[in-house]
């Protein structure tokens, strides 16, 4: 049985000196800050998915389904910010917008709340596993690379949230269950795992029924045409840096996004910032990174530059998995 408590402790990490006064004017959550938000995502959502289906028969629909479906899978951020319950001041819209989050980015609520929780507990660390790793040490550079092909989930299937989803709904209790979610939830989280095959399910019946393919392009396949810039974004948090140490800014990395990504990305580009103080609200990130960017390695500049040290790090790692990327922090 796992014997956890709904708490981080973080007190044995590294953290950056900051002005008390300031510091407690960041932690202020804000429902105006939430509801702008999903106002101007599900309203870009809603745009691009009325073009696709304006255009449906023609090749234009290609590009609007595929910007459709990146916007879709951007709901990630959302998942992640509700659940550390900082998107709204109000619970109750934190749970809600965490519920439609959660189907939306293709993850079980239950699960993934608690191995969130490892996740900040144990940032890139091997023991206790932190299961939200994608990518620790690669020796499979094909599939880091496969990760970006619309479609190539299906090739990977057995290693997507959805196949994990289908396992826990059948009453398959897998390493992550085991090992993450206190055994009273258990039965939470294959309940919760039944409703989301049962949703798609249904989805997949009605695009049966009336022989078309728009109510799975518009509410299932969207987790497998359009995950390319959600993996960008994602991949950039931790890929190629040191696992193992009490420290984020050494597992984790820091970069600026131009203002769509950032709002697509909901300001998690200030990663480091985020793990040291998961309580601060995403929109005050960069004011937080202001703050303390003088104790702190160089932010990336944009998605090149995170890149362009990722990608020769995980050649090198390929080869050697003992090789550590070199990170410049101040002392």
């Amino acid at each position: 049985m796992v014997n956890l408590i709904m708490q981080v402790n973080l007190d044995k990490w590294h953290h950056c000196s900051v002005d008390k006064q300031e510091f407690v004017k960041l932690l202020q959550k804000s429902d105006y800050q939430g509801f702008k938000h999903m106002f101007i995502f599900f309203g870009s959502l809603v745009l691009f998915g009325y073009l696709a289906y304006a255009t449906w028969g023609t090749w234009w629909a290609f590009l609007f389904f595929f910007i459709y479906g990146n916007i879709w899978n951007c709901a990630d951020p959302i998942w992640h910010e509700t659940g550390h319950k900082t998107a709204f001041k109000s619970s109750f819209w934190n749970n809600f917008f965490y519920q439609i989050g959660s189907y939306m980015n293709g993850f079980e609520p239950v699960r993934w709340k608690w191995s969130h929780f490892r996740h900040h507990g144990h940032t890139f660390f091997d023991d206790p596993l932190d299961f939200e790793i994608a990518i620790r040490k690669t020796t499979d550079v094909f599939y880091f690379f496969s990760l970006f092909i619309p479609f190539f989930d299906f090739v990977n299937f057995k290693k997507t949230t959805q196949y994990e989803t289908i396992l826990h709904a059948l009453g398959v209790k897998t390493e992550v269950m085991k090992q993450v979610i206190p055994e009273r939830e258990h039965q939470k989280c294959i309940n919760s795992s039944r409703l989301h095959v049962g949703i798609w399910l249904f989805v997949i019946l009605i695009s049966i029924i009336f022989k078309s393919w728009l109510p799975v392009l518009y509410f299932v396949l969207p987790n497998y045409y359009g995950i390319t810039l959600k993996r960008l974004f994602g991949l950039t948090q931790h890929t190629g840096l040191k696992d193992n140490i009490k420290d984020h800014r050494y597992s984790t990395r820091t970069m600026h996004l131009n203002p769509i990504f950032s709002f697509l990305y909901w300001q998690m580009e200030y990663h480091i910032e985020h793990h040291m103080f998961p309580t601060v609200p995403s929109h005050n990130l960069p004011k937080l990174h202001e703050l303390i960017k003088d104790q702190m390695p160089p932010a990336k500049k944009g998605l090149w530059g995170a890149y362009s040290e990722i990608i020769p790090t995980i050649l090198k790692q390929a080869k050697d998995p003992s090789y550590e990327l070199k990170v410049a922090v101040p002392q």
